[in-house]
C-alpha cells in the first residue's frame, strides 16, 4: 500500500518495518537512539491498550454520528444548545435562559451530574471526587466534605448519579450548569439543598434534571436538529476527502458494514455528503454511491440493546426511506438497507463472529463497552478531544516535568527516615505547590480540566477507555496510516513496583546480535524447528496476549 499523502512520506529516514534486525547495528550510535522516533506522527496514530493483529481482522464495523460524520465543534454544540434552551423557555422556563450562550470551554465528556443536590462531579474509576462544580462555582476540598464524606460517590447508584459520557452530552452539561447558575442568580428563588423555591413552587435538581433529559430527547426525536443540521451541512459537518479512501482499502482487506441509531434519510443525506466529493479531488473517477463502501448497511439500531436482543429486522426501501412491512428473514442482499435487528444478525448476515470484527464508535457505553462485554468484538475508540489531550502533553511538558520532580523532592525528604525516626519534615509548600501545579494543568485543557486527568490521577472516563478500547486514536482515519498486516503492540502496564525500580539499561547494539542468533537458532532443519520456542508458540503467545 502506498503513502497517503506527502507528509507520510516523510518517515522514510526512520528504520523501516521491513528492514532486518541488522538495522539496529547500523543506524548510528545504537545508545542514542530514541524509540519514539521510530513512532508515527503523534496526528496520526492509532494507541493501543491491548495488542491486536490487524490481519486477524476480517470485519471493519462502523458508526456514522461522530465516527464517520465529525460534527464541527462548537457550532454543532452552539446550534444543540440553542435549540434545548428555546424548548424549556417554551415549557415554562424563565425567558432570562435565552441570555445563555455556549461556552466550549467549560464541558468536557465524563462529568457525573448529582440529580439529588445539583453539581456536576468529575471523579476516578473508584468514585472518588476530582473536581465539583455547582453551576459555574467551584468547590473547594472543604466544602466538597461538607456534601460528600470522603469526597467519594456511590457510583452505581444509577437513580442518583447520572454519567455524561457521549459528545452529544456536552450541550446537556453546559445545560445543567447554566440553569444551576441561573436560579441561584435570581433573586425570586432562594437557595435550598435539593433545588430552589419560589413561594409555593419547588424546582428540584432531580424536576430540572428530568426536564433537559426530555428536552434532549425531544431535540433529537422530533427531529428539529437534524433539520438545522441538513440546512446547512457545511457549517456543521466536517467532510474529510480521506473517508473514500480509507472504506475503498478497507473493503479491499475484509467486510465492512455500518450500524447506526440515526434513521435512513438522515444516513442517506449525511453519507451523501460525506462521499460526493468536490469535483478534481479525484480525477477521472466517475462518482461512486456511499452504499458501495459496505457490504451491510443497518440503520435504527437502538444501540445499546442492538448488541443484546435487539429489535425486528426490515428492509428500507431506499427511494422513500421508509420502513417495508413484516420482519426480514431470508439471506444478505447487497444494496439493500436493513432496519433494527441485532449484532447477531451482523454476524449471520457476513459470516463472521467475535474477534474476527473490529468495531469502531465514539460512545463508550453503547458502541465500545457493549460491544466488548457482549460479543467480544475488537473496538476502537473514537477521541476526538485526544487532538487537546496530545497539544497539551507536548507543548506543556515542564508542567508535567515539574509535578514529577515534586514528587522525587518528597521521596528526598523521606529517604533517610524510617519508624525510628521522630523527625517530620515540613511539606506544607511541597502539597500547595502540587495543588498549584495541577490546577495550572487542568486549566490548559478547560475549565473542567482534562477529560483523561487530574493532575497524575486518571478520570472515569480514562478508566473506561483503557478497559474497554483495544484501540483508540483522534479519528478513524487514522487506520489509513497502517498496512491491514500490522501488528498493534499494547506497551506493558507497568505496576508501582516495576516503573519505580530501575532496571538495567539495555543496549539496543547487543539486542541486534541476540535477535540475529535467536533468528539462526530457530532455523528449520529436516522439516523441524530446533529451539525452545517455535513459530506455532510464537503465535500462540501473541494471540494470548490478544484475548
Amino acid at each position: 500500500m502506498g503513502s497517503v499523502t506527502g507528509e507520510y512520506s516523510d518517515h522514510n529516514n526512520l528504520l523501516s518495518p521491513h528492514e532486518n534486525h541488522s538495522s539496529f547495528r547500523n543506524a548510528g550510535d545504537c545508545h542514542h537512539i530514541d524509540y519514539r522516533l521510530l513512532k508515527r506522527d503523534y496526528h496520526h496514530r492509532v494507541f493501543v491498550n491491548r495488542s491486536l493483529a490487524l490481519e486477524k481482522i476480517k470485519c471493519f464495523g462502523f458508526d456514522m454520528d461522530y465516527t464517520l460524520a465529525v460534527y464541527r465543534s462548537p457550532e454543532y454544540e452552539e446550534l444543540a444548545f440553542q435549540l434545548m434552551v428555546n424548548h424549556l423557555v417554551s415549557i415554562g422556563y424563565p425567558q432570562g435562559l435565552l441570555l445563555y450562550t455556549y461556552d466550549p470551554t467549560f464541558p468536557t465528556r465524563g462529568l457525573v451530574f448529582d440529580t439529588l443536590l445539583g453539581n456536576l462531579l468529575k471523579v476516578d474509576s473508584n468514585g472518588n471526587i476530582l473536581v465539583c462544580a455547582h453551576g459555574f462555582s467551584f468547590l473547594k476540598g472543604s466544602e466538597i466534605l461538607e456534601q460528600y464524606s470522603n469526597k467519594f460517590i456511590q457510583r452505581d447508584d444509577i437513580a442518583r448519579f447520572y454519567i455524561l459520557n457521549t459528545l452529544f452530552n456536552l450541550t446537556e452539561t453546559y445545560l445543567y450548569a447554566c440553569l444551576v447558575d441561573f436560579f441561584i442568580n435570581c433573586s425570586e428563588y432562594s437557595r435550598c439543598q435539593a433545588g430552589f423555591k419560589s413561594g409555593d413552587l419547588f424546582m428540584s435538581f432531580q424536576n430540572m434534571f428530568q426536564d433537559v433529559r426530555d428536552t434532549m430527547d425531544f431535540v433529537h426525536d422530533s427531529g428539529i436538529l437534524k433539520k438545522k443540521t441538513l440546512g446547512n451541512l457545511e457549517k456543521y459537518v466536517l467532510r474529510d476527502p480521506r473517508l473514500p479512501l480509507l472504506l475503498s482499502r478497507m473493503k479491499e482487506a475484509g467486510k465492512v458494514f455500518l450500524a447506526t441509531n440515526s434513521d435512513y434519510p438522515y444516513t442517506d443525506a449525511i453519507m451523501n455528503f460525506l462521499f460526493d466529493l468536490p469535483p478534481g479531488l479525484k480525477p477521472g473517477t466517475s462518482h461512486r454511491s456511499w452504499h458501495s463502501y459496505f457490504d451491510l448497511i443497518v440503520v435504527d439500531t437502538r444501540k445499546p440493546f442492538f448488541f443484546g436482543e435487539g429489535t425486528v429486522i426490515r428492509q428500507v426501501d431506499n427511494e422513500s426511506g421508509k420502513l417495508r412491512i413484516g420482519a426480514y428473514t431470508g439471506p444478505l442482499q447487497h444494496g439493500v438497507v436493513y432496519s433494527g435487528g441485532s449484532s447477531d444478525m451482523i454476524c449471520d448476515l457476513l459470516g463472521v463472529k467475535g474477534k474476527e470484527i473490529l468495531y469502531i464508535g465514539d460512545h463508550i457505553f453503547g458502541d465500545i463497552l457493549k460491544s466488548k462485554k457482549r460479543q467480544g468484538w475488537r473496538t476502537f475508540l473514537v477521541v476526538p478531544e485526544l487532538a487537546r489531550e496530545l497539544q497539551v502533553w507536548t507543548e506543556k511538558s515542564a508542567l508535567f516535568d515539574e509535578l514529577h520532580n515534586l514528587d522525587i523532592f518528597l521521596a528526598e525528604l523521606y529517604k533517610h527516615l524510617d519508624s525510628s525516626s521522630n523527625e517530620r519534615p515540613d511539606i506544607t509548600s511541597v502539597r500547595k505547590r502540587i495543588k498549584v501545579v495541577t490546577h495550572e494543568m487542568d486549566m490548559c485543557y478547560g475549565k473542567m480540566g482534562s477529560l483523561l486527568r487530574c493532575g497524575s490521577r486518571q478520570t472515569l472516563f480514562a478508566s473506561q477507555l483503557i478497559r474497554y478500547a483495544d484501540l483508540y486514536a483522534v479519528s478513524c482515519i487514522n487506520l489509513l496510516y497502517y498496512p491491514f498486516s500490522y501488528l498493534f503492540r499494547a506497551p506493558p502496564v507497568l505496576m508501582p513496583h516495576e516503573s519505580t525500580v530501575e532496571q538495567i539499561p539495555l543496549d539496543l547494539c547487543d539486542m541486534g546480535v541476540f535477535l540475529e542468533k535467536q533468528q539462526n537458532h530457530i532455523q528449520p532443519t529436516n522439516g523441524t524447528h530446533q529451539g525452545s520456542c517455535n513459530s506455532y508458540e510464537l503465535e500462540e503467545s501473541i494471540e494470548g496476549e490478544e484475548k
